[in-house]
């Protein structure tokens, strides 16, 4: 079955006058995706209830506007980059050169540095399948010593959506020198679709026995994983997100809730193998309207972080203030300052390789309906 091809449209300027479109894929599920070419932003996801519930809503926060993109740090539906997550000081050592990357987080550098792949304008396209579902890639190009890494990078994330209604993220890079690189991208899921109502009563799942505990500022402790199990980190099986995120623990004071990264099956396992093999991450369950997410990834990790600094500060494109617990991150991705942590899956790219990762959220509450 075929289906519309993606369509673009204005979607204003950067600050610095660089225009920005918003493409749009529709499925025949009633999925609706948006992207923009600002930081590769998932700016929309609308999904229907489940049957003889059809009408859609919105589960990803968004923001109105390019300006408001450009000045809030909350790194909304954006992809991340050069590397996700944190690297403690802003340094690490390559092959016997340490390079130092601007720090941005209590020291640390979040998220590729201060001006990092969220804040950059991808070039699109438009992407025929033989299967006729919607997809759009996006690419960026990062030149050598881009916020203090090695090596001119090219990137492109493929946003893929199928009939069923899943949508798929595929990640590409290359690069004329070694580099870390870790992609990810940053939504905040609201399966209820009202940010007012927030997440702390979604059912989550989380397919991991153990995570990465942190320090105050937000870096694992050295040492081993530690497990879940009897832990408020314990959703190996369905539980509220708000059911523990008040206990008196120590790693929730740390990130004042739920910002951890969980470990996803057999951490020991090479990356070049573990590459385009998908494991279910999580499950997300809005009992209210029925919606249910599932997250299937190559990554090794899923970075879980409740919203807790969102402030209310600013509103979403109607206007919704954006307060805490509004919106759940499901971040897959490599575990955080692997450049400084031989014992972790490496996210060193080189030359000769191609970095693959991809990522599917799909909707198991959606019949696929021609329209």
């Amino acid at each position: 079955m075929s289906f519309a091809a993606p369509f673009s449209a204005p979607f204003g300027a950067t600050p610095s006058g660089l225009p920005v479109e918003r493409w749009t894929l529709r499925s025949a599920s009633g999925v609706e995706a948006a992207v923009l070419t600002y930081g590769a932003v998932l700016h929309s996801l609308r999904v229907p209830g489940p049957s003889g519930s059809r009408t859609p809503a919105e589960v990803v926060l968004s923001l109105p506007d390019v300006k408001h993109y450009a000045t809030h740090g909350a790194y909304l539906g954006a992809v991340v980059g050069r590397y996700a997550n944190r690297i403690a000081a802003g340094t690490f050592a390559l092959d016997g050169t340490r390079h130092h990357i601007p720090g941005n987080d209590r020291g640390n550098s979040l998220h590729g540095g201060a001006d990092g792949f969220d804040r950059r304008v991808w070039r699109a396209e438009s992407r025929e399948r033989p299967d006729g579902a919607a997809s759009v890639r996006l690419s960026l190009d990062s030149p050598h010593g881009d916020q203090g890494f090695p090596g001119s990078l090219q990137v492109s994330v493929t946003y893929t959506l199928a009939s069923d209604g899943s949508l798929t993220l595929d990640y590409r890079g290359v690069t004329d020198r070694p580099t870390p690189v870790n992609l990810t991208n940053h939504a905040y899921f609201n399966l209820s679709g009202n940010p007012d109502r927030g997440v702390l009563d979604h059912l989550l799942t989380v397919d991991a026995t153990t995570y990465l505990p942190i320090d105050e500022t937000g870096l694992p402790l050295p040492g081993a994983p530690a497990p879940v199990a009897g832990s408020p980190f314990d959703f190996t099986r369905p539980r509220r997100i708000g059911a523990r995120i008040a206990d008196p623990d120590e790693q929730l004071r740390r990130a004042d809730g739920y910002d951890h990264c969980w470990v996803l099956g057999d951490r020991e396992r090479p990356s070049e193998e573990r590459q385009l093999v998908l494991r279910r991450a999580a499950r997300l369950e809005d009992p209210g309207s029925g919606r249910v997410l599932e997250v299937h990834t190559s990554e090794p990790g899923l970075q879980v972080y409740a919203g807790q600094q969102l402030d209310g500060g600013f509103g979403d494109f109607l206007g919704r203030r954006l307060g805490a617990h509004s919106g759940l991150c499901l971040e897959s991705q490599h575990f955080p300052d692997s450049p400084n942590r031989p014992e972790y899956p490496s996210t060193v790219l080189r030359p000769d390789q191609v970095m693959r990762s991809r990522t599917v959220l799909g909707f198991p509450h959606l019949t696929a309906v021609a329209r």
